[in-house]
């Protein structure tokens, strides 16, 4: 069956390494943090000026003014550092963070990204979204297979306007996980009892079946 929100939360958590710089984009993506694993110290960094952001707090312990780029009440942790947004975009230009898992509308099969907008709804604008495409390491997107209407978010071209131009390296949705192989996609895992007819139906991109394909747990 596909993954839930979840489900996909913590397969991408296991894109992460021990000693990792990480930035979770909005939506799914914050659920990573709950499904960090076991012995991985990870330090996750935030566009509006903090590093080293701890988990949610209870209920009744929330600060206000501590909040991710998502404006959700956070925490602190002992080695939390607080600076102006300007320098955290610094870091992000910079090539300092090591992987960013983020959401997306659509994804084509060369990587082009499409995040931020749908023309005609009111948008609050690109946060950091382009500079996190243009200057993190290794970008992940967690997106549904297809949207409301249950058409492919897997294009052969995108037709939103876009984040970034051959940006993504690793899309995980509901249904699997794929690699951007050049100008192709390449089928890399399924979800749990989830077919390859059941992918062919759902998905518009070119792609391609990893010969050493396997189903996960």
């Amino acid at each position: 069956m596909p993954w839930n929100r979840d489900q996909m939360a913590a397969r991408a958590a296991q894109e992460l390494q021990d000693g990792f710089f990480v930035n979770l984009g909005i939506g799914i993506p914050t659920l990573v943090a709950n499904y960090i694993p076991d012995g991985v110290d990870v330090t996750l960094q935030s566009e509006n000026g903090m590093l080293g952001m701890g988990p949610f707090p209870y209920e009744g312990e929330e600060d206000p003014d501590l909040i991710n780029a998502g404006k959700q009440t956070i925490t602190e942790l002992r080695r939390t550092s607080f600076f102006s947004s300007s320098e955290s975009f610094a870091m992000i230009r910079g090539g300092k963070i090591n992987i960013a898992i983020l959401g997306a509308m659509e994804v084509a099969q060369n990587g082009d990204l499409a995040n931020w907008m749908i023309p005609g709804k009111l948008v609050k604008g690109m946060g950091g979204a382009m500079d996190l495409v243009a200057g993190v390491k290794r970008i992940v997107i967690i997106m549904d297979h297809t949207n409301k209407a249950g058409e492919s978010k897997l294009l052969k071209a995108c037709t939103l306007p876009l984040t970034g131009k051959a940006v993504v390296d690793r899309i995980i949705t509901n249904l699997g996980v794929f690699d951007v192989d050049g100008d192709r996609l390449k089928l890399v895992e399924l979800a749990p009892d989830v077919t390859l007819d059941e992918i062919k139906a759902s998905t518009e991109a070119d792609y391609v079946v990893d010969e050493k394909l396997k189903a996960t747990a």
